[in-house]
């Protein structure tokens, strides 16, 4: 086979076989395909798109360009991917709510994406906590706790890297095809039994638009299928941060309270919503509960019982991060010296919010990247952040900035207060809507 010959054949129009896309990603692997090939291969995708038998096939050949892991456990591994937002801390709650349910969770996640928070980058906060550990102690620790939250080894799906980094470059990162084959590979490489997908919707997600979001999710849900991993996928509103809190640090911090007793609370509203429903999803698709009802009810009394807030414990534990860590988070994470209270230009309610420019805030504190090879200050980030249909005022404020300096917060407050849309004080509230926009089965 010829690369340029399989590049021509996309570029035409023409479904290409399993054994030339394999080939491809043989290329992409071994470096036999040039970074220019590579390119107009995948800008031939841009365009001319794949059909689902193609979308499948390059699925599974990036799977197998690497090692594929296999699971021997009790019970099922399952695991989530959300598709990027702000705030959105869910990981660090969900995966040990499962595992208190009997799932068993190797969840393999990422770093920061643009405005967009990286789990990862938020686990790195915990002193200790090795997000990048060797297969086997990840298996032990996923056997014996229940769950594990670290991050892509090299041995997973190394074809996805290479091509990852020519698309960011080459303007083909927004195709359908490829992201969905760059998100499923590293999942069914994972030796998965069951996944489900959060792709988010709104101005503070990477696809604003809703019928964007769910053609985005009805193709992961119908390739993972094809591949053979069992996946549904939610489709949830980013319209707002999802938590109360944007950073690194301050997530951890705000998971912890979440686990003890916080998701009770109104301001949790949203993100308890949603962690609750993918749990739910989970366990249905591992079949540890009949029906969503059920799942739903398991997962509040994982929450409930503090058995979720134990297990999360001993993963911090078990991966190297203080055995304390849940009963004295505070003294473990960093603080940044400033706390600095944002107040809105006049007073009023809060009717709408630009949730990226809030991602884009804590990435000029110094909580995200402007590139790959950029230190992050884990203790840099926004709480308290204000909801829509809150009050704010002289004595309520947008969020508080946690930085580094009071210059370094001033710099941010007019990106914040221009974030915010206010209604006049006496303006009627609409009622709370929820998160959850719609739902794709397999």
């Amino acid at each position: 086979m010829l690369p340029q010959e399989i590049i021509r054949r996309k570029r035409e129009g023409n479904e290409l076989g399993e054994a030339e896309i394999a080939f491809m990603v043989r290329g992409l692997t071994d470096g036999s395909v040039t970074e220019g090939q590579v390119a107009a291969f995948a800008m031939a995708v841009f365009f001319r798109g794949m059909t689902l038998a193609e979308r499948v096939a390059l699925t599974r050949a990036m799977r197998d360009s690497g090692t594929v892991l296999r699971w021997d456990l009790p019970g099922p591994a399952l695991d989530k991917h959300s598709s990027g937002g702000v705030g959105d801390n869910v990981s660090l709650m969900l995966a040990p709510m499962v595992a208190a349910c009997g799932g068993y969770v190797p969840m393999i996640s990422g770093r920061g994406l643009g405005h967009t928070g990286g789990t990862l980058d938020k686990l790195d906060s915990i002193p200790g906590y090795r997000t990048q550990p060797e297969n086997d102690l990840f298996a032990a620790v996923v056997r014996s706790v229940g769950c594990a939250v670290i991050g892509q080894t090299a041995d997973l799906a190394p074809a996805d890297k290479r091509f990852y980094a020519i698309r960011d470059v080459t303007a083909t990162v927004e195709s359908i095809d490829l992201i969905t084959a760059s998100i499923l590979s590293k999942k069914l490489a994972a030796g998965l039994g069951g996944l489900v997908l959060d792709v988010k919707c709104g101005n503070g997600a990477f696809m604003a638009d809703f019928a964007a979001a769910r053609g985005l999710a009805e193709s992961l849900v119908s390739v993972s299928n094809g591949a053979g991993l069992p996946t549904r996928a939610l489709v949830t509103d980013m319209n707002e941060p999802l938590a109360p809190a944007a950073g690194n640090a301050v997530e951890v911090a705000h998971a912890v309270d979440f686990l003890t007793g916080g998701h009770a609370r109104p301001e949790n509203r949203r993100i308890e919503a949603v962690t609750v429903e993918l749990g739910a999803e989970m366990l249905v698709i591992g079949g540890l509960a009949p029906d969503l009802d059920a799942g739903r009810a398991a997962q509040r009394e994982a929450l409930a019982s503090g058995r979720a807030a134990e297990i999360f414990g001993r993963m911090v534990a078990a991966l190297g991060g203080p055995a304390d860590f849940v009963e004295r988070a505070g003294t473990h994470l960093g603080a940044a010296p400033h706390a600095v209270p944002i107040l809105p230009v006049r007073a009023g309610r809060v009717a709408g919010i630009d949730t990226r420019s809030l991602g884009v805030a804590v990435i000029e504190l110094g909580g995200g990247r402007t590139r790959a090879s950029d230190p992050i200050d884990h203790a840099v980030g926004l709480t308290a952040l204000a909801g829509l249909g809150a009050a704010v005022g002289p004595d309520a404020p947008l969020c508080l900035v946690h930085a580094r300096s009071p210059g370094a917060a001033a710099a941010v407050a007019e990106r914040i207060r221009g974030a915010y849309m206010l209604a006049e004080p006496g303006a009627p509230t609409p009622p709370p809507a929820s998160p959850l926009l719609d739902r794709v089965d397999g």
